[in-house]
């Protein structure tokens, strides 16, 4: 559900062909949730045949055609119901990431704190490039602060995990 509702907020913004599509959501750290470039194709398929978006083929010069896409009356309506749904429930997200944290004590200690430190500049980079997006977007986009909370809270508590297998 959350895949759609990305894509449908997109295009109520504007019509967009698959390309701005597909590169809006590769380049945008603030997007909380990964849609790789077939996925978005399929899912604006599906769509399309929901009723919910239509597109037109725009062509320039000797390229080949290629289809903008625009919502339809019928598409924000989904939009508008996915949206309250997904405000008033919650999914639980999956970690996967953290399967390796209940086997850490397998490692000699050394080497599990220095993977965690480069776990650690990973998560800080991944904190820097949402902290990048500038203010007028983060007024909007509230995902943006969640993310920023959410990655200070894991290098927070990786700092602390650091200095515990530290002082082993």
């Amino acid at each position: 559900m959350e895949k759609r509702l990305l894509l449908l907020s997109l295009l109520r913004d504007h019509e967009m062909h698959g390309y701005q599509l597909s590169e809006m959501l590769s380049r945008n750290a603030g997007i909380p949730i990964k849609l790789t470039k077939p996925n978005a194709y399929k899912l604006l398929k599906k769509m399309e045949q929901e009723g919910w978006i239509t597109y037109y083929e725009e062509q320039e010069g000797n390229r080949p055609p290629r289809r903008v896409y625009q919502i339809t009356e019928a598409g924000e309506a989904a939009y508008q119901q996915m949206l309250r749904e997904n405000l008033a429930t919650y999914s639980t997200p999956e970690f996967p990431s953290a399967v390796a944290f209940n086997l850490i004590s397998v490692l000699p200690a050394g080497e599990a704190v220095d993977l965690l430190r480069r776990r650690r500049e990973i998560v800080a980079g991944c904190l820097h490039e949402v902290e990048e997006t500038p203010l007028e977007m983060r007024v909007v986009h509230l995902s943006i602060d969640y993310l920023i909370r959410f990655y200070k809270t894991e290098i927070d508590w990786l700092d602390e995990m650091i200095a515990r297998l530290s002082a082993t």
